[in-house]
Order: C-alpha cells, then sequence, then structure tokens
C-alpha cells in the first residue's frame, strides 16, 4: 500500500525537471553546446569571493565537532544575529534573531508556513504567474489553492479580481518579488493598494489575512528598480527567503522565514512554524552553511552577466516580434506564446533542441519561460532558433 497523491507526484515530476532531465540526455547524444536548455533557474553568476573564502576559513580555524554539530533547531544565534543586522541596515524595520527560523531553504519554509496556517477549511490565494510547485506545497499542507487571474500583460495584480476571490476561508496570499516565471517587480503603489485591500477585508471577516513573500530574487533587481520590504508596507507579512539566487547557492539549502513582531498572533504563529518544520523533520539547517552566512549575510551578487543576458534576449526577442513584459528583476522571461498554446510551442522548439517551459503550470496556459542564467554564448546560438520558429 502506498500514498496516491504522493505517488501521482513523484510519478508526475515538475514540467521543469523534465525538460533539465531531458535536456541532459539530449546533450549526452548531440552535445552540450548543441542543446539550447532554458529550463532552470540554475544560477551561473559564481559565488561571491567572500562565500568561498569564508568556507576556507571555517574549515581552516573550527574543529570538525564544531564545523558539523548540531545547532538550535530554530538556528545558530550568530546567523540570525547577522541576518537582523543586515536586514535593518537596508529596511530599518526591527528585526530581532528571535523573528527568524533558520531553514534548508525556501522550500521547507513555505511549507512550513502553509502548514501553520493550515486550519480547516483555510485557502491560500496564489497570483498568477506562479512558481508551479507552490500548489503542491499548500496541498500537501492541507490548503485549498485558488489562483488570481494575471493581470495581462502588465504581471502586476490584479486587485479586482483579487478581491472577489478573498473569503473568510483565506488565510493567506502567496507572493513572490521579482517573480518567478515573468521578471517583473510588483511596485510600491501596487503593494500599498493591496495591503490596504486586505486590512479592510481582515476586519470584515474578523482575522488577519497574512502575505507569504516568497524573496529568493530579492537581490536581483536591474537598473535601480525599488524591490519594497513587505513588512514595511504589510505588517502581517511572512518572509521566506533563500541564498541559493544571491549568493549562488541553490545546492547547498539555506535560507530562514522572518515574522515580524508586528505581525498578528507573531509568537504563536512562530511556534506553529518550529511545530510544522519539526513535523516535517527539520532537526537543524546545515551548520557548516549557518556559519557561512553569519559572516556572508551583508555580500551581494555581482549580476553584470545576467542583466547582460537580459538585455541580450529582449532586444533580439522582441525585434523578431515576441510579446513580453519587460523584467526588472530575477533571472527569467515569461513571453507570449506564437499561436497562443505555450505547449504546442515548447514542444515544436523541442525538436529543434531549444528547451523552454509551458507556461500552464504557472497559471498562464498562452505563454513560455525561459532562464536566462545562462552562458552568453549559447543565447548567440540559439537566437536563429527563435527567429525561425516565430517565422514559421
Amino acid at each position: 500500500m502506498y500514498n496516491q497523491k504522493s505517488f501521482e507526484l513523484g510519478s508526475n515530476r515538475s514540467c521543469i525537471r523534465e525538460l533539465f532531465e531531458y535536456g541532459c540526455r539530449r546533450a549526452a547524444e548531440v552535445g552540450r553546446e548543441n542543446v539550447y536548455d532554458y529550463s532552470l533557474g540554475n544560477p551561473s553568476v559564481p559565488a561571491p569571493a567572500g562565500v568561498d573564502q569564508a568556507i576556507r576559513d571555517i574549515l581552516a580555524d573550527t574543529s570538525s565537532v564544531a564545523i558539523h554539530g548540531y545547532t538550535s533547531a530554530v538556528g545558530d544565534l550568530a546567523t540570525r544575529q547577522a541576518i537582523a543586522d543586515d536586514l535593518n541596515d537596508r529596511y530599518n524595520t526591527g528585526v530581532k534573531p528571535e523573528n527568524l527560523f533558520i531553514t534548508c531553504g525556501a522550500a521547507p519554509g513555505l511549507t512550513a508556513v502553509f502548514r501553520s496556517l493550515a486550519t480547516e477549511n483555510a485557502e491560500l490565494l496564489a497570483v498568477a504567474p506562479f512558481f508551479p510547485e507552490y500548489r503542491p506545497f499548500a496541498e500537501g499542507a492541507g490548503l485549498k489553492f485558488r489562483v488570481v487571474p494575471a493581470d495581462i500583460p502588465d504581471f502586476q495584480i490584479k486587485l479586482d479580481a483579487l478581491e472577489a476571490m478573498l473569503s473568510e476561508n483565506t488565510a493567506a496570499i502567496i507572493l513572490n518579488s521579482p517573480n518567478n516565471p515573468s521578471g517583473v517587480v510588483y511596485t510600491r503603489e501596487t503593494l500599498q493598494k493591496l495591503a490596504a485591500l486586505l486590512l479592510r477585508k481582515a476586519e470584515q471577516f474578523g482575522h488577519p489575512i497574512y502575505i507569504v513573500a516568497d524573496e529568493p530574487y530579492r537581490e536581483l533587481t536591474y537598473g535601480g528598480v525599488e524591490t519594497p520590504f513587505l513588512p514595511n508596507i504589510y505588517p502581517n507579512t511572512i518572509v521566506c527567503y533563500s541564498y541559493s539566487k544571491s549568493l549562488s547557492l541553490p545546492g547547498e539549502r539555506i535560507g530562514y522565514v522572518y515574522v515580524p513582531e508586528a505581525a498578528a498572533d507573531s509568537k504563536q504563529l512562530y511556534a506553529a512554524i518550529a511545530g510544522s518544520s519539526r513535523v516535517a523533520g527539520h532537526v537543524c539547517a546545515p551548520s557548516l552553511l549557518q556559519k557561512v552566512i553569519a559572516r556572508c549575510a551583508k555580500l551581494r551578487p555581482d549580476l553584470e552577466a545576467y542583466d547582460r543576458n537580459r538585455r541580450t534576449l529582449y532586444d533580439a526577442l522582441t525585434s523578431y516580434g515576441y510579446e513580453m513584459a519587460k523584467p526588472d528583476g530575477a533571472f527569467y522571461l515569461f513571453i507570449k506564446a506564437p499561436g497562443g498554446d505555450s505547449q504546442a510551442f515548447s514542444d515544436k522548439a523541442k525538436e529543434k533542441d531549444l528547451l523552454v517551459v509551458p507556461g500552464t503550470d504557472f497559471g498562464c496556459p498562452g505563454y513560455f519561460r525561459i532562464c536566462y542564467c545562462v552562458t552568453p554564448e549559447m543565447i548567440e546560438k540559439s537566437l536563429p532558433v527563435f527567429k525561425a520558429l516565430i517565422e514559421e
């Protein structure tokens, strides 16, 4: 006997991962240089030099027992203090170490938060386009997952549609800005209007409505675009963060959950998140990486390569006739599929060894996603394929 839902999730993998695995198989057949793989958001910019040096210093200066031993379940105090200091320096937001829970990346943080909010009949609203894994995370935690239609073509938030979907069962809304897959950054004006709406509806329903802010791309913005820190706009915000993108450490699995003291029921909510993590088997985040973050929380990524790729692809593809919102953050383009069927377009591109992700699982079946955290050489070689596809 086995759990049918778990079997379905294991048998039908993420569309992103399926394309990535196909690309690996295809590269073995025709050569990596002949496969134009835009499927997976795997950072191509090296970690800042300070990260590598911190690892070397820690390994040289500390005994293996201290490096690899358990920390507190909520995270080492020095790590939480370093993160709090960094957030306070940047946003003047009054973070304390006891407001932070160190996690194995953002995904376990999100699942713990979702589980902590999963009261009877509780619903989570996601604004399309959204990261596809939100759905299994939420449903696995016991929440009903509902999708707010996309604000096409700008990909801000369709506030009237969202308001119509709010109900007494709404526990939270998940926001991801800069956004995966669109690369759009929600403006301060958009977020202020959303905050006013949620405060009004929370008063009407008699309970708080939380925003869960998934922020792995917070530092990846271009041209001086502001990424507002949501707890300073809406106190009932729970932040889930990962250093996967900002420090190019996706395989090391380190991040945190921040529960502001100003959030409704903050102490109880923090305890519920800790309890949800415990149920999921959390012991502590990797000790070595916690020590690295304690030394490197203030480091920022070098975005020059990503920005160059962004401009090259956006300028070329729009000149060919492709339509998309101009991305101000992250490392994705979300492009309107010629013909309107992103799966059909993805399949046709696949025949030419161009791998792009159809937008159905992101909540926008008429669009496809490409990740531009790739080499400039691959971009240049792939552009004629993009051109040929839209001409066909």
